[in-house]
C-alpha cells in the first residue's frame, strides 16, 4: 500500500446520495471548498439511485400545506415539530424548482396545463444529475472512498475523516473546518435494493465522537417484496389484497396499516398477493413511476394486476425508519463542534415523528437537510483555523483497533447481528423477552467485537460495517426497551397501547455502556387520552 493521500478542505461530506449532494452544493455555494467521498460512485450507489420515488412537494398554499402536515400526525404517534416541517416543505419547494432550472432535470409535462409534474422524481436520472451538478459547482469527488473514522482535535471537535480508496489501494486522511455525515442509513444488508452500502458507518463514527441518537426505536421498518426479489417498493402494495396460500384472503393485511398481520402469517406459511385494486389509468401510472418494479415480473412472466405472486418482508432498518442522528439546531449540527448530519443518518422525527414517511417525507428530507447541514458545515468552517493531519487522533475503535490480539472474523460478526435485527419476530412483533433476548446477544458481540474484530485494507471496510450493525442494533433495542408502549412504528406486544405519559422522544448514545433518556417534544398538536 502506498502512502496515505492527505487533503485539505473547509468542509468534508461523508455520502454521495441526495443528502450528501446537496449538502456539497450548498455548502460550495456558502463559499467553502468542499470534498465529497462515496462508499461506491456517487450517483449510483445508495437506496435512491437505483429507484423512483415521490416528493414531498407542496406549492405553498395554506390548506394544501397544512393538509400535508397533518396526513402523518396521528401515525407518527404525535412526535413531529411543525417548525421543522414547515422548514421542509419550503426547502424541498425550492429545491426542486432549483433542480429543474439549474439541475437541468426533465421533469414529465402535465398535458393539460402544459406545466412541470415535480412531485416525484427518478433515481437513475436524478443522481446523475446531482454528480454532475457538484462537479460542475467545483466539488471534489472521491469515488469508491469510504470513510472509515472521524478525526477529532484535542478539544473533541470534529475536524475530519479518515478512510480507504478501494481502487487505489491507497488510505486517505482528509483535514476539514466541519464535516457533514449524509452516510446513509442503516438496513443491516438485508439485500433491500440499493442498501448494500447503508450499514450504519456514519452512524458509528458520529458515536465514536460522541454524537447521540433520537428515534432508534422506530428503526424497525420493514419493505414488502416480491419473493426472491430486492425491490421494496411497498407504496405499490397499497393496490394489492393479501393472501393465504390455501388463496383465503389475509384479512387485516396492508402495506401501510397491516404489514405486521403479514410478519405474522409470514411465520408459518407463505404470503401471496396482487395488484387488483389498481385500475388500468393507475396501473399505466405505475408503470412509468417505477421500471425497475416490474421488471421481475416481466422476466417471469407474471401480470402482477391479474396473477397472484408470492411476497416476503425485507428489513430498511434506519433507511425507512425514522431514527438517526440527533440534531441539535436548525442547521442540523450535531452536539459534536464541527459535526453535521443529514439525510437517512439523521433523525427524521423532525417531520415524520415514530412513523416512516416512506419515498416522498425521505427524499424532502435528504435535500432539505442536505441543504442546512451544508451551508451550515460552510460558516462553521469559517471559524476555526486549518490544522495538519499530525494534529488530530483517529476515532475509530471497533474493526480497527481491537483491545486483544484480532481473531475474531468479520463475517462471524456481521452473521451474528443480522441474526438478531433481520427476523421479524424479534425486530418488529416486538415483546420485551425477545427484546432483551437479542439485545443481550448483540451486546455480547459488541464485547467480543471491541476486543477482537481487526483487520487490514479493504477488509477494514467490512469489519467497520460488523461493528456498525452491532453497535447500531444496540440503540435500537435499548431505545425500543425503553418506549414501554405502542406508539408509531414501535409496537410492543406486552405494551399494546398509546400511553399520554409518554409523548416523548427517546435518546441513546455510548459505545461500550448504552444509555437512554428522555427528550421533549416541540411544536406537535396534543395527543388525546
Amino acid at each position: 500500500m502506498t502512502e496515505p493521500l492527505d487533503l485539505s478542505t473547509d468542509v468534508l461530506v461523508i455520502g454521495g446520495g441526495p443528502a450528501g449532494t446537496w449538502a456539497a452544493l450548498r455548502a460550495r455555494r456558502a463559499g467553502a471548498d468542499v470534498v465529497l467521498v462515496d462508499k461506491g460512485y456517487c450517483g449510483t450507489s445508495g437506496a435512491t439511485a437505483p429507484s423512483g420515488t415521490g416528493v414531498w412537494y407542496v406549492a405553498p398554499e395554506r390548506s394544501a400545506r397544512e393538509q400535508a402536515k397533518a396526513s402523518r400526525e396521528a401515525l407518527g404517534g404525535y412526535l413531529a415539530d411543525h417548525h421543522w416541517m414547515d422548514r421542509v416543505l419550503d426547502q424541498t419547494y425550492e429545491n426542486m424548482n432549483l433542480l429543474a432550472d439549474e439541475g437541468r432535470y426533465p421533469f414529465p409535462v402535465d398535458p393539460d396545463t402544459g406545466l412541470q409534474i415535480r412531485t416525484g422524481v427518478q433515481g437513475p436520472e436524478y443522481m446523475r444529475r446531482m454528480r454532475a451538478w457538484i462537479k460542475r459547482a467545483g466539488v471534489r469527488i472521491l469515488d469508491h472512498s469510504p470513510a472509515l473514522e472521524l478525526l477529532v482535535d484535542a478539544d473533541g471537535q470534529v475536524r475530519g475523516a479518515a478512510g480507504y480508496r478501494r481502487q487505489a489501494d491507497r488510505d486517505y486522511r482528509i483535514t476539514a473546518g466541519a464535516v457533514v455525515i449524509a452516510s446513509g442509513g442503516c438496513a443491516f444488508l438485508s439485500g433491500a435494493l440499493g442498501t448494500n452500502v447503508d450499514t450504519g458507518d456514519g452512524a458509528l463514527m458520529a458515536a465514536e465522537a460522541g454524537a447521540s441518537f433520537s428515534g432508534m426505536e422506530f428503526a424497525n421498518a420493514y419493505g414488502i417484496a416480491a419473493a426472491g426479489s430486492t425491490v421494496t417498493k411497498t407504496a405499490y402494495y397499497g393496490y394489492a389484497t393479501f393472501f393465504h396460500a390455501d388463496g383465503r384472503v389475509l384479512e387485516g393485511a396492508g402495506s401501510s396499516k397491516g404489514r405486521s398481520v403479514i410478519a405474522r402469517t409470514l411465520l408459518t406459511e407463505p404470503v401471496f398477493a396482487q395488484l387488483d385494486r389498481a385500475d388500468p389509468q393507475v396501473q399505466q401510472m405505475m408503470r412509468a413511476g417505477q421500471p425497475n418494479f416490474f421488471l421481475q415480473f416481466d422476466r417471469r412472466g407474471i401480470n402482477p394486476f391479474t396473477e397472484r405472486f408470492e411476497v416476503t418482508m425485507l428489513a430498511e432498518g434506519t433507511v425507512r425508519g425514522t431514527g438517526g442522528i440527533d440534531i441539535v439546531d436548525d442547521t442540523c449540527a450535531t452536539s459534536v463542534p464541527g459535526l453535521f448530519a443529514a439525510g437517512d443518518a439523521a433523525t427524521r422525527e423532525r417531520i415524520c415523528g415514530g412513523f416512516t414517511g416512506g419515498g416522498s417525507h425521505n427524499a424532502a428530507w435528504a435535500m432539505s437537510s442536505g441543504s442546512w447541514a451544508g451551508t451550515g458545515a460552510a460558516r462553521f468552517a469559517r471559524t476555526v483555523a486549518r490544522v495538519t493531519a499530525s494534529e488530530l487522533r483517529p476515532a475509530g475503535r471497533a474493526g480497527l483497533r481491537p483491545t486483544g490480539r484480532p481473531t475474531l472474523d468479520t463475517a462471524t460478526v456481521l452473521a451474528a447481528a443480522r441474526d438478531e435485527l433481520l427476523p421479524v419476530e424479534k425486530n418488529l412483533l416486538r415483546g420485551g423477552p425477545r427484546l432483551q433476548a437479542a439485545l443481550g446477544q448483540l451486546e455480547g458481540l459488541w464485547a467480543d467485537a471491541t476486543r477482537s474484530l481487526g483487520a487490514s485494507g479493504e477488509e477494514r471496510v467490512r469489519a467497520r460495517q460488523g461493528a456498525a450493525i452491532t453497535a447500531v442494533g444496540r440503540w435500537i433495542y435499548h431505545s425500543a426497551l425503553a418506549r414501554t408502549e405502542t406508539r408509531g412504528m414501535s409496537k410492543r406486544s406486552d405494551h399494546p397501547d398509546l400511553d399520554p405519559a409518554q409523548h416523548h422522544h427517546v435518546l441513546t448514545g455510548g459505545l461500550d455502556t448504552v444509555w437512554t433518556r428522555t427528550g421533549a417534544v416541540r411544536n406537535s398538536l396534543l395527543v388525546a387520552s
